[in-house]
């Protein structure tokens, strides 16, 4: 049997479906290490936010060659908890609704941030983000 492969056409639609359908004004939250990231994104979280951005309205570029990015790098917000960053999710712009989560780090991770020990009232940049969707 063969694997499934798309085309680059569809794996970048499929890719811009993601900003499609979690929606302009987007809200990014990182969460420290101490709970561990949940199951999945409709698992409740317990860990502390450590901090919060609102994307803006056109939040990622255009898919290219199987991958997503974040527009604007770096994005910077201000800390309100104090820990080590381990995941983030991406809301709607409701702030309630997830939609993806994934690692965060200073290198190797899905996000990338300056610093990983957040202490509160810092300045906290992402430096860059993507997702590269399979089946190439």
């Amino acid at each position: 049997l063969m694997a499934i492969q798309l085309s680059t056409v569809v794996r970048n639609a499929r890719l811009d479906a993601i900003e499609t359908a979690i929606g302009t004004a987007a809200v990014v939250r990182i969460y420290d290490l101490t709970a561990g990231a949940p199951a999945d994104c409709s698992a409740s979280i317990t860990a502390t936010t450590l901090v919060s951005y609102t994307l803006a309205s056109d939040w990622a570029s255009a898919a290219s060659s199987g991958s997503k990015a974040f527009s604007s790098t770096p994005i910077s917000g201000t800390a309100s908890g104090t820990g080590t960053a381990d995941f983030y999710r991406v809301f709607a712009s409701d702030g309630t609704t997830c939609h993806m989560q994934g690692t965060v780090a200073t290198s190797g991770a899905d996000m990338t941030v300056d610093n990983a020990s957040i202490t509160s009232g810092q300045t906290v940049n992402i430096t860059s983000w993507s997702i590269t969707d399979g089946n190439a």
